[in-house]
């Protein structure tokens, strides 16, 4: 971004940067790609299986909370590869600590639909 830049002046280059990084994490992430088709299936189903918009809001919540952890542990991947390729135990924590973020992720979609949906169609 081009410093200096304040107020409204800095939302553009900074959408622009934020576009840049989904672009390459649905380019160099096959997790995130994986994830990011699964929230274009279910979060229509979230529309059709949800009965209010607090119902709608937590599956949604749940399904981009995913989304923006894998964009994170992505980030931390990336930063962790460039500082070198050799292998460290802190790089190695630091990759695990965020898997595990994105591993928690999944969790909560999973306890989420089920509190939701089970209860409807069983």
């Amino acid at each position: 971004m081009k410093p200096g830049l304040k107020g409204f002046a800095r939302w553009f280059p900074a959408f622009q940067n934020s576009m840049n990084g989904f672009k390459a994490a649905y380019k160099y992430e096959a997790a995130f790609r994986e994830e990011t088709l699964l929230a274009l299936i279910s979060l229509p189903l979230a529309i059709y299986f949800g009965e209010s918009a607090i119902e709608i809001i937590l599956l949604w919540g749940s399904v981009l909370s995913l989304l923006i952890v894998e964009l994170l542990n992505s980030a931390v991947e990336t930063v962790v590869d460039r500082v070198g390729e050799e292998y460290h135990e802190l790089s190695g924590r630091a990759k695990d600590i965020a898997s595990a973020a994105v591993l928690l992720a999944i969790f909560v979609i999973i306890f989420t639909w089920a509190m939701i949906l089970i209860p409807k169609y069983l």
